[in-house]
This record gives C-alpha cells, sequence and structure tokens, in this order.
C-alpha cells in the first residue's frame, strides 16, 4: 500500500508544470555520457570482446546516476563543488593544485570531444584530419550563439542533440540484429580478462565523467537562484527525476553503441581499431545510409558533449580561482591547446580511436579528485542540513567509489605487472 501511494506521489510530480521547467540540467549531463570518447571505449569493446562488457555498460551506468544525484543535491543545498573544495582546504597551494588536477580533466574531457567531431567531418565531407583540427575549433561559434540568450535556450537544445544521437543508434540496432540471449546474458554476468581491463576502465572513465561531477552542482545552484520551484525537497524530487530519466537514456545510448558494435563488427569478424574503419566497415554490411548516420550522431555527440565541457570547465574556474571569463573565451583557449596533440597525433599518424580510449582511462584514475569529496560533503550535515546523505545512500556511494578505484588499481598492475600495453 505505502509502495502505491509513493507510486501516485511520484505520478502527480511528473505532472507538475515546474518539473518541465526545472528538468534541462540533467540533459546537459548527460551527453557526457555519450560523448566521443564513450564512443571509442564502446565500439572498441564491442569489436573486440562482444557483448562481454555489457555489464560494464549498465554498471557505470548505475553508479553514474548516483554520482549526479549527490553533486546536483550539493546545488540544491547552495554549493558547487569546486567552490567547496575551496573553501575547505583553504591553503592556497592546495586549492592550486587541485585547480590544475581539474583542469586536465576538462583538457582530457574535450580532447576526446574534438576527436570526436574532426574524425566525424572527415568521415562526412571529406575533410582531412589536419584540417578538420581547426575547423573544430569554430564550434566556439555554436556555444557563443546557444549561451548569449537565455541558459533555457541551451536546455532546450539538447533535446536535439540527445534525440540525433538516440534516433540513431535505433536505426543501427534495427539494421544490425543483435542477439537478444546475448545481451541478457553479457548484461548480468560479468566477464573480465587482462586484456579487457583496459577498455573496462576506459568505459567506466567515460561514463562516470569526472568533469560531470564538478558542473551537475554548478548547473543546479544557478538554476534554483530566485528559487520559484518551492521547497528544497520539492526540488529534490525534481532533480531526482531529472536525473534519473536522462542518465537512463544515455545509459540505453552507452548500450546501444556496444551492442551495436558486437552485432555489426564482432559477429561479422572484423576487428574494428578505428572510427573511420567503423563507418567504412558499414557500408557494405548495411548501405550507405548507416554510415551517414553513424557519422551524424558522432558529429552531434561530439558538439553537444564539447558545450558540456565548456561549462565544466567555467565551473571549475568559477569555484576554484574566481577569475571569470567569458564562455566562448575558455573554449578557444581550451580548442587551441588542444589543437596541438590532436595534430602531432595526426602527423606522426596516430589512431584517433586509441586516443579517445586513453583520454578516458585518463579520465577513469582521476575520478577520485571529484569524487571523494562530493561523497565526504554530502555526508556533512553542517553543509547539506535536512539534504544531508541517508546511511544507505553514503555506504552504496563509498562501495561504488571502492569498485571504480578497485578497476584503475587493476588496470595499474596489469600495465606494471603484467606487462599488458596500453
Amino acid at each position: 500500500m505505502a509502495l502505491f501511494q509513493k507510486f501516485l506521489h511520484y505520478f502527480k510530480i511528473f505532472s507538475d508544470r515546474k518539473l518541465l521547467a526545472f528538468m534541462g540540467s540533467g540533459l546537459i549531463v548527460s551527453v557526457a555520457y555519450m560523448d566521443p570518447g564513450n564512443w571509442g571505449t564502446d565500439i572498441s569493446g564491442g569489436a573486440l570482446f562482444n557483448y562481454d562488457l555489457l555489464w560494464v555498460v549498465w554498471l557505470a551506468s548505475g553508479m553514474a546516476m548516483l554520482f549526479q544525484y549527490l553533486s546536483g543535491k550539493l546545488g540544491i543545498a547552495g554549493y558547487s563543488l569546486p567552490e567547496l573544495v575551496k573553501e575547505k582546504l583553504k591553503k592556497k597551494w592546495l586549492v592550486f593544485s587541485y585547480w590544475i588536477l581539474a583542469e586536465i580533466v576538462i583538457l582530457a574531457t574535450d580532447l576526446a570531444e574534438f576527436l570526436g567531431i574532426v574524425v566525424a567531418l572527415n568521415l562526412l565531407f571529406g575533410i582531412p584530419l589536419l584540417w578538420g583540427t581547426y575547423i573544430a575549433v569554430a564550434d566556439v561559434l555554436i556555444i557563443l550563439l546557444l549561451t548569449q540568450k537565455k541558459f533555457r535556450t541551451l536546455e532546450q537544445s539538447f533535446i536535439l542533440f540527445v534525440s540525433i544521437i538516440g534516433l540513431g543508434y535505433v536505426y543501427e540496432l534495427f539494421l544490425t540484429k543483435p542477439d537478444m540471449q546475448s545481451i541478457l546474458i553479457h548484461s548480468v554476468k560479468p566477464m573480465l580478462t587482462k586484456e579487457s581491463a583496459l577498455i573496462a576502465v576506459g568505459i567506466i572513465g567515460a561514463t562516470v565523467m569526472p568533469h560531470a561531477i564538478f558542473v551537475h552542482s554548478w548547473l543546479i545552484k544557478n538554476k534554483i537562484i530566485g528559487n520559484h520551484f518551492g521547497s528544497k525537497s520539492r526540488i529534490l524530487k525534481y532533480h531526482l527525476i531529472d536525473n534519473v530519466v536522462s542518465l537512463t537514456i544515455a545509459g540505453f545510448i552507452n548500450a546501444a553503441i556496444i551492442i551495436m558494435s558486437a552485432a555489426a563488427f564482432y559477429k561479422a569478424g572484423i576487428n574494428v581499431g578505428t572510427l573511420d574503419q567503423a563507418y567504412l566497415t558499414l557500408i557494405p554490411l548495411f548501405g550507405k545510409f548507416a554510415a551517414i548516420v553513424f557519422a551524424l550522431a558522432l558529429l552531434s555527440a561530439g558538439i553537444s558533449s564539447s558545450v558540456t565541457g565548456t561549462l565544466a570547465g567555467q565551473s571549475v574556474m568559477d569555484g576554484l580561482t574566481g577569475f571569470k571569463i567569458s564562455l566562448w573565451v575558455r573554449r578557444l583557449i581550451t580548442r587551441f591547446i588542444n589543437v596541438i596533440p590532436v595534430t602531432i597525433a595526426v602527423l606522426l599518424s596516430i589512431e584517433p580511436l586509441k586516443i579517445l580510449i586513453l583520454s578516458q582511462v585518463v579520465l577513469s584514475l582521476l575520478i577520485p579528485l571529484p569524487l571523494i569529496p562530493l561523497i565526504i560533503y554530502t555526508s556533512n550535515k553542517s553543509i547539506m542540513k535536512e539534504l544531508v546523505n541517508k546511511k544507505i545512500t553514503t555506504i552504496f556511494a563509498w562501495i561504488f567509489a571502492f569498485v571504480i578505484i578497485s578497476f584503475d588499481a587493476y588496470l595499474i598492475y596489469q600495465v606494471i605487472f603484467q606487462g599488458v600495453g596500453i
């Protein structure tokens, strides 16, 4: 009876107009979970290991959902994670060191997004990768266009981006006809070898994104300024719904990428080692249109996740240094920094997919940077007041943090002591 009443309660909230006005931050954050970094790890995972790593996608999605809920809850309490870190660290050298590490997170994230746009331009229009590295800098103009008006316009634009990515993969799955029995088995059956450890860690790094943990608290805090959504408990329910709906969509898209790769490439015995190889392989298997849909979805993922990365960088800079610059100026600076390694990689003929995977591994190793403070702060009643974590929430958060750190430790062990190459 109590469960039925709770269902009715949330059903009423779903019909609340204020919920629709509130939703959007979760969608912006969710794009971080389907960015080109995810494409790199998921495509490699499916092509090399069939459906074996599908359980990692679901596990990572569940962990991400909890951590993003905690981050948003911190914003409802009136804080952004970066500014709270600054307040608690106090010493300038500690804050500066933390800021440098946080900026490495932003750069690693942007590198993956940047490469996604560059490769998509090459696939769709035949633009050479080297030229694409400079053309892709122009995505700053898109960011300027989307952010110069109301922030709500930006949130609504993400509906288009996510729709392109989601519908693209619905179409790809329809064509590839995956094995449903294998999907069900490998969704719940953990399998991990020393060969698949790198990809598994990359999937986690591409899903539980450090920059997304940073930015969600900042987005929610700014959204409820001049609060017209009601009490904090009411806002928390809105946030929970927004978070679950948005990240469930992201989780299914992530799963769809690895499923499509397994059904299309592993099934055909094709070891796909590059994004352009994935594109070209789709043509004889499923036709030119399937390949174009793939590339369009990749372009949409790259552009939309670039916006999220820009906002994350702004939240980190605002909170840790108090230094404010325009979003488009920040993006321009970040883009030009990442032009250097991408240009070098192109000139040395280093495969973009390998760079994508390595960038996600770096992100996974840096997840504890925002994650540990987030769990500590949201468990602190003096900070959170009535929004403080329930004991069971904190327990699960620490368990998930331990799982992530264990994956990282396992990878380091394999590389150093077992000689597994990255």
